[in-house]
């Protein structure tokens, strides 16, 4: 399952990606925004990130109109590895090399069709491992060390 949100920056690209995750039958749980009504866009990136961090959810996408703001709070949370990504480059190596659980897009940056495609890729990359499995390790020690 995923856990997907957005403030009212994102809310429409939110709205495409819930129909592609619809057509392709992936689960998800709609952490809000429910409108473009203004929000507060830290509350939202909370939400998702603990239901990746409790295992809730396997993976969150987090939408606002930079993805800069929604990453920055969802790295608050140990365990959580937030992307932001921009392209289908990005989006891939998020997975390939960093093993990111949470997607963060920018909704100015890129198009429907762009989004969707970072998605795809990001869903379909497998985590390589590797010299990268001992940076996560490292990583976690840096979290374990800094975050009570």
């Amino acid at each position: 399952m995923i856990a997907i949100g957005s403030d009212h920056g994102g809310y429409q690209l939110k709205e495409e990606i819930k129909k592609y995750l619809e057509e392709k039958d992936i689960p998800y749980k709609d952490m809000g925004c429910m409108n473009e009504e203004r929000v507060d866009y830290p509350n939202i990136a909370k939400e998702v990130a603990i239901q990746v961090q409790s295992k809730q959810c396997e993976k969150g996408i987090l939408i606002c109109r930079s993805g800069i703001g929604m990453s920055i709070v969802a790295n608050k949370f140990k365990g959580i590895r937030c992307t932001p990504c921009h392209n289908e480059y990005t989006a891939k190596f998020a997975k390939l090399h960093n093993n990111g659980n949470v997607l963060s897009i920018g909704a100015d940056d890129v198009t429907v069709n762009e989004a969707i495609c970072m998605i795809r890729i990001w869903l379909a990359t497998e985590f390589e491992g590797g010299r990268h499995e001992e940076r996560i390790k490292i990583i976690e020690e840096i979290e374990n060390e800094n975050m009570k």
